[in-house]
């Protein structure tokens, strides 16, 4: 595998378990976007995982992802759902119970919930911590993900703060063996 290859690194951590592989890339042009969404697109059809893409509406149409997730800063979810109709998945970051409730309210599939620890891909955002994790449980009836910092270190402390599910990037893709760490996290995750 040639290391920071996305497609290779989506494919081997669908084949250590995810179920779902987000594309994020806030620097590069809409034209490099759409040539890596159409890629990982198709690497998740043939291994029959989910594919959202972060942000970009159009291209998220345009390649057929399964769905487009927003963060609280971007277009609506509600004006989101217009745009893509019924069918297609929408999640959107939050950073607070109030955030969480709002989003749900809107319409939103799936919450993003955190960042629950420091990381380099929020790095304007302060850790909300397992507090919000813990109020968000009881709460929220749509699927959630706790997202920001989480690795296998630190995971048995979420999932007793009463997440199910988690998004992670470095923790899988900067692995040694993004398969087997994909893997590990599987084996934790109820």
């Amino acid at each position: 595998m040639v290391p920071g290859d996305p497609i290779a690194v989506a494919r081997a951590a669908i084949r250590g378990g995810a179920d779902l592989i987000q594309w994020r890339d806030k620097l590069s042009s809409d034209g490099e976007f759409l040539d890596m969404a159409k890629s990982l697109r198709s690497c998740t059809r043939e291994e029959n995982a989910l594919f959202v893409i972060n942000d970009r509406v159009e291209i998220a149409l345009q390649v057929g992802a399964d769905g487009i997730h927003v963060g609280h800063e971007d277009t609506p979810v509600r004006q989101v759902r217009e745009r893509v109709g019924p069918d297609m998945l929408i999640g959107r970051s939050t950073h607070s119970l109030e955030e969480a409730l709002q989003a749900e309210a809107d319409g939103a599939d799936y919450l993003g919930v955190g960042p629950v620890f420091q990381t380099p891909t929020k790095p304007d955002y302060q850790p909300v911590g397992l507090e919000l994790v813990r109020q968000v449980a009881p709460k929220i009836r749509i699927p959630w993900f706790a997202i920001g910092g989480i690795d296998l270190q630190n995971l048995p402390l979420v999932l007793s703060s009463g997440a199910a599910r988690v998004a992670v990037v470095r923790a899988v893709s900067a692995a040694s063996d993004p398969q087997a760490a994909a893997r590990a996290f599987k084996g934790l995750l109820p």
